[in-house]
């Protein structure tokens, strides 16, 4: 190389860095804040400011949460299909609730607004925490199917506990009755023994699809940890289940979980009545999401009356979220409920990471005198959401919420919690900044004494097995954790 090139070749090649770096910058500065909350987008111009290139990078594989306007399209379209089917059923009412107080009507209307689904009564609801009895009761109702079963869950394996169910589903295949089933694509690949579980369901007759797929060959390219995190079982339009259980089992199929004994402790409920319509409306949105196949014939058939034996009365609303919605509903819901509370709030969730509103939401029924706990794990499976969710207990335990840490080597993954004496919310979502943008979720807005009664009971038998962390306790923490803690808060913003 000539010694003229040598000498400016560097130089100009650094001038060219430099500026690129600069153009990046100022690029963050006015891309970043727009439709975005503060924090996410401060959060992204740190991670850039520091790290440039890297930064611009993980941005564009990471820093879009939109899921393509073909599919929100679609979800406008379906909503208004369904308010349409809805209004003209015999048995839809706005206000079908006795008793129904000014409040609880604002909520449901909120929640009509964003997701299109109505606030009905004449549900039975029954409360499921046996991680096995779940898997049997689904068997069985799988097993009485006549017509169709839609089945949607984020996590899905064919392993020891699950293959009853896999079968029975097969089998109802067999004697003709429509099984759709689907499942998050990237959220199964990641459990041992999926390509076996691929080649089972090839194998019968059973119609599945996964959801979000990556596929760069055949278009489906979009951001990476983006995810359809619903769990719903319809059968024949008269009975659903949902909540927060996968479909595997309870350690995930993982040796280093089995090992030492870790198992995830789930609540589910079984649903009939109206709310069993709206769960299949859920599911025919995500099953043509995926296939293109409209099944709206199972969902616009008149809901079937709950049996008073199934379970305790409620009114029910199912409440959709996620990214093919720019609303946040599951997020709205949640603030507007907690901000209702007048004497009791008690929070299940296994990943609380919350944003501003949530957190202020939460420690505002506190301060004004409201008692709250929080139900979390005293362990988690997900390193950097435990160490940003511990950054929130300082906050949370000086406003006066009692945080009780369920026992280790359990995973509390049950996604609950309860308003005073007579509604709750039952579902899919966590109380974290990814359930609130990031997944795609599915919640139940449940109003009755009963149903609150029967999670109380759920709640009382957490309470006894765990231990309370106290502010004293946990400000003697070392400054090590602390500072992890503070920096996986930052990663939960990158949205």
């Amino acid at each position: 190389m000539p010694d003229s090139l040598s000498t400016w070749l560097p130089a100009v090649l650094g001038a060219l860095l430099v500026v690129f770096n600069v153009v990046i910058c100022l690029l963050a500065l006015g891309v970043f804040p727009g439709s975005r909350k503060p924090s996410t987008a401060m959060a992204w111009l740190i991670l850039v400011l520091v790290l440039p290139y890297f930064g611009f990078l993980i941005f564009l594989l990471f820093g879009r949460t939109s899921v393509g306007r073909k599919r929100r399209d679609w979800q406008a379209q379906v909503n208004e299909q369904v308010i349409a089917a809805l209004e003209a059923a015999p048995d839809s009412d706005d206000h079908p609730v006795e008793g129904a107080t000014p409040g609880l009507l604002g909520l449901a209307q909120l929640n009509r607004n964003l997701g299109a689904l109505p606030l009905e009564s004449g549900n039975a609801v029954e409360i499921i925490t046996d991680y096995a009895g779940c898997l049997d009761a689904m068997r069985q109702e799988v097993d009485r199917a006549e017509r169709f079963v839609h089945v949607e869950f984020y996590i899905s394996a064919w392993d020891d506990l699950t293959a009853p169910f896999f079968q029975s589903l097969a089998a109802a295949a067999e004697r003709g009755v429509d099984v759709r089933f689907l499942f998050d694509h990237l959220g199964s690949r990641g459990i041992p023994g999926y390509k076996e579980f691929v080649a089972r369901l090839e194998a019968t007759r059973i119609r599945w699809a996964p959801m979000l797929p990556i596929r760069p060959f055949k278009g489906d390219i979009r951001r990476p940890d983006l995810r359809n995190h619903r769990k719903i079982l319809v059968v024949d339009g008269r009975v659903a289940f949902t909540g927060s259980q996968n479909l595997t089992e309870p350690g995930y199929n993982k040796p280093k979980n089995h090992k030492i004994g870790r198992e995830w402790v789930e609540l589910m409920v079984r649903v009939r009545g109206p709310a069993v319509r709206q769960l299949n409306v859920v599911f025919a949105t995500d099953w043509h999401s995926e296939t293109r196949e409209d099944v709206r014939e199972t969902v616009e058939r008149e809901a079937p009356a709950a049996d008073p034996g199934d379970g305790v009365a409620a009114g029910a609303q199912v409440v959709p979220s996620g990214p093919g919605f720019t609303t946040e509903n599951n997020l709205r819901l949640f603030n507007s409920m907690l901000y209702a509370a007048e004497r009791r709030l008690s929070l299940t969730s296994p990943y609380f990471v919350p944003d501003e509103s949530l957190l202020y939401a939460v420690t505002t029924a506190a301060q004004r005198g409201v008692e709250v706990e929080l139900f979390v794990s005293a362990t988690a499976d997900q390193f950097m959401v435990f160490h940003a969710q511990r950054s929130y207990y300082d906050a949370l335990l000086t406003a006066g919420v009692r945080i009780w840490l369920y026992p280790e080597p359990f995973v509390l993954h049950a996604k609950h919690f309860t308003v005073d004496d007579s509604l709750a919310v039952i579902g899919s979502s966590n109380m974290d900044m990814r359930s609130f943008a990031l997944n795609y979720e599915v919640v139940l807005m449940l109003t009755g004494t009963g149903v609150v009664a029967g999670l109380s009971e759920v709640q009382d038998a957490y309470r006894a097995i765990s231990a309370e962390l106290t502010l004293e306790d946990w400000r003697r923490r070392r400054w090590g954790p602390k500072y992890v803690d503070n920096v996986m808060r930052l990663t939960a913003a990158l949205q």
